[in-house]
């Protein structure tokens, strides 16, 4: 009886077995041919992108060399106009069209289609050899925006530091600043000048016109902020004397957080007009410290030059205490000589900014006075 009851289980379990392992078999075969199929679908889709990468890259050269065609008549077509200015009719509506014209390549979706500028040796040193040119015109434009939001969210930064550590000074730390906070300040002024550079070189390849003294003068002030962190404020009998370099300076920092609140409020309004009005590309961006616009000469540029004036008085005390003192350090030699360029390169741009738009503003005058004396009854 238990044999034949064994024999009985033996023959149910080896016919489970089989059953399973058959069962095993069809589904091992069944997700191999969906693997199999899976591959098939890959290979077809690399092959689709591949050829459709080849017609992107055809039809992208054939683009680029139209582009590089269209951007050269638009040069000959600029200096004939210029060459031939006083023997042809100065008519306002040719030269719009023109920079219209150059919109349409510069600031359109052509213009990834033109060649690439070099990132130039800081944007190579951070990030090496990478392609930050924007394929798209808005994505550069998100990079313009976001370029214009950080300044507005630091320059309230740049107001608010110096600020409270004078405060402090008088209120906490009896007339004498401790090195830690205004170590920390230099240092986001490092990462401030830093990351501002960055922007600007990127937004550079972009196609913004921004001018090179104004990406300069940030290098100057990194230089300047990793200095400062290395000067010991401390271990002087007279810390009131010592620190006069850095009391000038905050007191300076303060005029110019102002100076910046202003800028980005007022100028950047200005900006948009011109841009509407087609006298401005959109990659356009305010310059920074050396600029001002039409309804701010009583307010901004004065300001502007109180600032380099009082930044080249800075430079000079540092260095002709450097001189007058025994016990002088390199770093009131190194910021004196920083400040005194960044006085000098901001007045140089001011004045030519404002000589640039006397000139233009004249020119405008003259040109409309022709338009109007050629367009008289008298003169038909």
């Amino acid at each position: 009886m238990n044999e034949s009851d064994n024999r009985n289980n033996g023959s149910i379990h080896g016919n489970r077995d089989r059953k399973e392992d058959e069962d095993g078999g069809d589904v091992g075969r069944e997700a191999a041919e969906k693997v199999a199929g899976l591959l098939e679908r890959c290979k077809a889709l690399q092959d689709a992108a591949n050829t459709h990468s080849a017609r992107i890259k055809y039809d992208s050269q054939i683009l680029s060399q139209q582009a590089t065609s269209v951007v050269a008549d638009i040069k000959n077509v600029r200096s004939f106009i210029n060459s031939a200015q006083d023997e042809i009719n100065p008519r306002l509506a040719e030269k719009e069209d023109l920079f219209r014209a150059r919109s349409m390549v510069y600031e359109g979706d052509a213009a990834s289609l033109l060649p690439a500028k070099p990132n130039g040796y800081f944007l190579s040193t951070l990030l090496g050899p990478v392609n930050v040119r924007a394929p798209r015109n808005d994505v550069r434009l998100k990079v313009k925006e976001e370029y214009n939001s950080y300044r507005d969210r630091t320059a309230i930064l740049f107001l608010a530091f110096p600020v409270i550590l004078l405060a402090l000074k008088n209120w906490c730390w009896n007339g004498c600043f401790p090195a830690l906070p205004v170590q920390l300040y230099q240092a986001w002024l490092l990462f401030f000048y830093t990351s501002l550079a960055l922007r600007e070189n990127i937004l550079r390849v972009n196609g913004s016109d921004i001018r090179p003294w104004w990406v300069y003068h940030h290098y100057c002030a990194m230089v300047m902020a990793l200095v400062s962190l290395t000067w010991g404020l401390q271990g002087h009998p007279s810390c009131i004397r010592k620190q006069q370099g850095v009391r000038l300076f905050l007191a300076w920092a303060v005029m110019q957080g102002i100076a910046m609140l202003l800028q980005n409020r007022y100028q950047r309004q200005r900006l948009y007009t011109r841009i509407a009005l087609g006298k401005a590309g959109r990659m356009d961006v305010v310059w920074g410290e050396t600029s001002g616009v039409k309804g701010q000469i009583w307010v901004l540029y004065p300001l502007l030059f109180l600032l380099q004036i009082f930044q080249f008085s800075i430079g000079a005390l540092l260095l002709r205490t450097s001189i007058t003192e025994d016990e002088s350090e390199w770093q009131m030699v190194a910021c004196g000589l920083l400040l005194l360029i960044m006085a000098v390169g901001n007045f140089s741009n001011t004045v030519a900014t404002v000589v640039a738009k006397a000139k233009i503003k004249a020119k405008m005058k003259q040109t409309k006075h022709m338009i109007q004396r050629m367009s008289s009854p008298g003169l038909r």
